[in-house]
Formats: structure tokens, sequence, C-alpha cells
């Protein structure tokens, strides 16, 4: 199924006393790129997170946040730092001494000191919590290619209907394409006979003439082009690799045949429709921006 490169994803597990927590966003990127921000004592884990969102999404900037908590507060060792508190205390007896202000000094007082009493948590290693943060990780990931196919979805569908669009287009220049020539010979006869030249109307130079201008309007194998490159579209969409260089490709594709027709064809009707699709095919080149 085609997807999209726009998506989230969050991801949790909880073990051992620990909640480990991954958040996952994706946007639109050329190629693949990665960003993982996690605590750093876990920072040997990085290297397997991004396999991990490698296995699964091929292109888009992604943006990876892990975190941890305890599960439960208040379980942990507590840490008191008596030197801390005993250098407080001494500070503050040599203030009242200097100030002569009076009051009393209290556990209490020195306990509420910042860092004088704290919690302490035990070492985690990586590799023990790998278990827990893969688990977690792969979780998001689920949410985040669900939403990017749910979004690829939609996007297949627009674009299917753009691409009748400019199929419809391709087929009318196909119809006007023939008369091109019988009226540019028209209007060439026309011309002699306004300017009361004395040329036969089947006068070989004017054969000619009518020849090279055949030549140089004729689209065919642009047209011919553009059918086969909305065959491979259609089937692109159908697919369930990523397609979203390969789109943009094709899109571009598109537009240099367009170019070209509206440059040769030499007929306003032609150019009227040429324009008319050439906005399509930009609403297009768009949207394949966002597909992976």
């Amino acid at each position: 199924m085609m997807r999209s490169m726009t998506g989230y994803g969050r991801g949790e597990c909880a073990k051992d006393g620990f909640k480990f927590t991954v958040e996952l966003n994706s946007i639109n990127r050329k190629q693949s790129d990665i960003s993982v921000n996690l605590p750093k004592e876990f920072i040997e884990l990085e290297p397997r997170i991004r396999d991990e969102i490698n296995a699964h999404l091929s292109r888009g900037r992604i943006n990876a946040v892990i975190a941890f908590h305890r599960a439960r507060q208040g379980d942990g060792p507590v840490e008191l730092d008596e030197k801390l508190a005993l250098a407080y205390l001494k500070a503050i007896q040599q203030l009242q001494k200097r100030t002569k202000l009076t009051g009393s000094i209290t556990i209490d007082t020195l306990l509420r000191v910042p860092g004088v009493l704290k919690s302490t948590e035990s070492t985690m290693d990586a590799e023990a919590v790998w278990p827990s943060v893969e688990q977690s990780l792969k979780r998001a990931l689920g949410q985040l290619v669900k939403m990017r196919e749910k979004e690829g979805k939609f996007l297949a569908g627009d674009l299917t209907s753009r691409l009748d669009t400019l199929a419809a287009g391709v087929a009318q220049i196909r119809q006007v394409a023939p008369s091109i020539v019988n009226h540019y010979r028209e209007q060439l006869h026309t011309r002699i006979k306004e300017a009361g030249l004395d040329i036969p109307l089947d006068d070989e130079r004017l054969r000619k003439e009518v020849v090279l201008f055949a030549d140089r309007c004729d689209i065919t194998e642009e047209l011919t082009r553009l059918g086969s490159h909305f065959q491979q579209f259609r089937d692109c969409l159908k697919s369930t690799e990523p397609v979203g260089r390969t789109l943009d490709f094709l899109s571009q594709e598109m537009n240099r045949e367009l170019n070209t027709i509206g440059s040769k064809a030499n007929a306003i009707e032609i150019s009227q429709v040429v324009v008319k699709l050439k906005a399509e095919l930009e609403k297009i080149r768009e949207q394949v921006q966002n597909i992976e």
C-alpha cells in the first residue's frame, strides 16, 4: 500500500519498575533523515534504533524521542548528603552571627535544602533494557506506518482522479491534432489568393511547405510517451513498494512532454488544453512530494 511521509506513532512498555516511552513523528524529506533523542546512559542503543526505523521506513524526516521513568515514584533508595547539610548549617550560623538575627535552625530546615536529600536510581544497563525499548519502538512504528498508509490511500485516490483529468485532456489533444495540418493548408491557400499571387494550389513549393509544417508540429511521439507515463504512474499507485521517487520522476517527464506539445502544436486549441493540463500536473507534483 502506498504511504505518505507524514505520520505520528507512540509506544510504551513497563518493566522492572521502569516505563519506557517512544514517540515518533515524520515529515517530508527527499532522503531518509533520522534524529534520535534518548537518555545519555542509553546512547549505545542509537544504532539499533536507527536500524529498526530504517527497516520500516525508507524516506522522510523522522524524529524519535525515547524516554524512561519509574513506573512508581518513591520506591528507590534515598541518599543524604551529610557534607552538604553541614556546610549549609555552618553558613547559616555564620550569617546569624554577622546579622545578629535570631531564630532556630531545625533538621527540617536542612532537609529542605536542595541537594541534601535526594533519591537515587540504580544504574541501568543498556543491553538489559533494549528488549523493552525495542518493544516500545515497534509499537510506535506500527502506529506511524498505519497513519502513513491511511494518508497514502487518500493521496492515491486524489492522484488517480487528477491523472484521469490529464488523460482526458491528452485524448482531446489527440483528437484535435490531425486537423492542424489541414487548417494550415487552408490558411496558406487563403493567403495566396488574398495576395493575388499566381501560384497553383498544387504547386510543389506549397506542398513542400505543408509537409515541413506537418513535420514541425507532429506531436505523435509526445502523445505516445505521455500515454506510457500515465500507465506507469497508475502501476506505481498500486505498488506496495516505496514509489515516491519514481512518481516524482514521472511527473517531471510528463511536464517535459506537455511543454514540447505546447511549443510544437502551433494551434490555439491545443495550447489552451496544455495550459490547463500543466496546472493540474503541478498539483500532482505537489502531492507526490509527500509520498514515501
